[in-house]
């Protein structure tokens, strides 16, 4: 712990050019303990192990082993901290596998931009802080040595003791008992990235990437380069040309709000009547498919523009993500004022991290709520957080905003604070969508209604009925409503799309460049080729007017197909390979 507590302040000072230093670091540090703690868990595992045997044994290769092991982690640990303090300078992210590929692969290449002079002096403070750090580790050890007893019954409460603290080391590696395991994103904090770098514990990073490693560039080969660029460049169009208009100003306020689990087959049953009610009286977009099957996949499809993977989660690779074009980053360049309101852990999945660097620094989770309020499953009711974002309506903001909301409540264990239906499942939709209309009624009321664009979009696809499989289009089916009285008035949208679509449909109304969102396709642009591409774990599907087909990975089988779909085989199979290639150049 001390020593990935101690680099932090020389970081920070080096990188992060703040006048204040001492609340920076301070901050730093806070942020930084629960990956610190992480590293510290798995690292006691092995001497809480060693220490149970001294209890049964006084053997001379007990201290040796302790030795030894102090000397391999001081070694690990000073080098990567050291490593990471000097890299960050050429890398500008936090210590990961990368640079060890490339000095593996070539280490003269790998420090060929940096002098002799300065790779020496780097040796040399390096090896003086393992020397300190292992002097440290075995004083500490020597502190808690157990002298063996020839008492059996001590022995043994002894024993059993040291078992279960070193079985409650799990709290720690897992970063508490909440559902999110620990990931890089959780020491984010600030809306300076440096600091956020400065936060993150360099052995985490590090382990976490390798033990992540993917060779994306050589997953997906369906085809030779030629041939997949030759098929992509007919799928792919950025163009707004032919758009039709549908919002009445350039300029409005924009509230997103992101349903958990919602789907077409949903709002079949009835159970959600206020967002059929939207439906009716706004804009509909009536084959709108979900890009995947959980909520970080779906959020960035969202936000960023960019498709869904069968067997990765890109937002768990924030160096990755970091160089992603967001609908957020357009429209703070564009002026506008953003938050973002989740009841659940902002740390799941590395959200926050992603977030972060989509340029959504006022982030407002459940640990902004009061303990009472955050007991279940998935964290804080979407009432509680729908009503906090309520509160905050009558804000005189200088900027237009982007606010979004994403709900929670209707997903396993579908347990909510409302009883109207007797289907536990439905009845947790419809207490999400009673809280849908509670909301546009206090966004009607506050004044801000006739600036206002609403758009209702789930998260992924749906979850009922709950005998449903991955492999029957419907359940890839979902609602998008666009409300508001920003809106020109009601129709409904035909075109086929898939949550990636969004980004490059809502900056086209705005005016603003999408260019660098490839993936993405406006909706409402008559002049480029349409269709909804989705994934799961592991296939792929693509939907036009018409046809469709689901495609199976593993054994390289159509699964589910409807119409003339066999056109649709190799445009989905180059699109996944393109996809991967993106991928691998971030």
């Amino acid at each position: 712990m001390i020593p990935s507590i101690l680099q932090k302040p020389i970081f920070t000072a080096l990188y992060c050019n703040d006048t204040e230093y001492f609340t920076d670091c301070t901050k730093v540090i806070y942020h930084g303990l629960s990956l610190d703690f992480t590293i510290a868990g798995y690292l006691m595992i092995i001497p809480a192990l060693l220490l149970v045997v001294s209890i049964w044994s006084d053997s001379k290769y007990l201290k040796k082993a302790f030795t030894i092991y102090n000397g391999i982690t001081a070694s690990l640990l000073i080098t990567i901290f050291c490593l990471n303090i000097i890299l960050y300078k050429f890398w500008r992210f936090p210590l990961d596998s990368t640079p060890l590929f490339y000095f593996l692969s070539s280490p003269k290449d790998a420090i060929s931009s940096v002098s002799l002079g300065f790779v020496a002096i780097g040796l040399l403070v390096t090896f003086v802080f393992i020397y300190m750090t292992y002097l440290f580790l075995n004083k500490c050890h020597s502190l808690i040595a157990i002298t063996p007893t020839y008492n059996n019954k001590k022995k043994i409460i002894s024993t059993v003791i040291l078992i279960i603290f070193t079985g409650l080391l799990i709290i720690p590696i897992r970063g508490g008992i909440t559902v999110s395991t620990q990931n890089t994103g959780t020491a984010y904090f600030s809306e300076k990235m440096e600091l956020n770098h400065a936060a993150v514990n360099p052995a985490f990073s590090l382990f976490e990437s390798i033990i992540k490693e993917n060779d994306f560039a050589g997953q997906y080969r369906f085809m030779d380069n030629q041939e997949a660029n030759r098929i992509m460049n007919g799928l792919i169009n950025t163009s707004d040309k032919g758009m039709k208009t549908i919002l009445s100003t350039k300029r409005p306020d924009i509230y997103i709000v992101i349903l958990e689990s919602f789907s077409d087959s949903v709002m079949k049953t009835g159970a959600t009547p206020q967002l059929a009610k939207l439906a009716k009286e706004g804009i509909y977009f009536e084959n709108m498919h979900a890009n995947s099957f959980r909520t970080d996949r779906g959020t960035l499809a969202i936000l960023s523009g960019y498709p869904a993977q069968p067997t990765m989660s890109l937002m768990k690779y924030p160096k990755k993500t970091n160089t992603l074009p967001s609908i957020g980053k357009k429209l703070a360049q564009a002026g506008y004022g953003l938050k973002y309101f989740y009841g659940g852990d902002a740390d799941f999945t590395n959200m926050r991290s992603y977030l972060v660097s989509m340029d959504f620094t006022d982030i407002t989770s459940d640990i902004n709520f009061p303990v009472k309020d955050r007991l279940s499953k998935w964290g804080v009711p979407d009432h509680l957080v729908f009503q906090r974002m309520e509160e905050e309506l009558t804000e005189q903001d200088k900027k237009p905003r982007l606010w979004v909301l994403q709900t929670s409540s209707s997903h396993e264990p579908f347990d909510v604070p409302y009883h109207k239906l007797n289907n536990k499942v439905l009845n947790a939709f419809n207490y999400t969508d009673d809280c849908i209309g509670k909301f546009v009624t206090a966004l009607k009321k506050s004044q801000k209604w006739d600036n206002a664009l609403v758009i209702f979009i789930p998260d992924h696809l749906g979850c009922y009925p709950e005998t449903i499989d991955n492999f029957h289009i419907y359940r890839y089916e979902i609602p998008m409503i666009w409300t508001g009285g920003a809106i020109t008035g009601h129709q409904k949208i035909e075109t086929y799309g898939s949550q990636q679509d969004i980004a490059a449909t809502l900056l086209g109304q705005l005016s603003i460049d999408h260019s660098d969102m490839k993936f993405s396709k406006n909706m409402l642009a008559t002049s480029i080729p349409h269709f909804a591409f989705f994934t799961v774990p592991d296939a792929w599907g693509m939907a036009k007017k018409d046809k469709y087909v689901i495609f199976n990975n593993k054994n390289e089988k159509v699964v589910t197909k409807s119409g003339n779909y066999k056109s649709l085989v190799p445009q989905g199979k180059a699109y996944l390979q393109k996809l991967y290639d993106d991928i691998a150049a971030r």
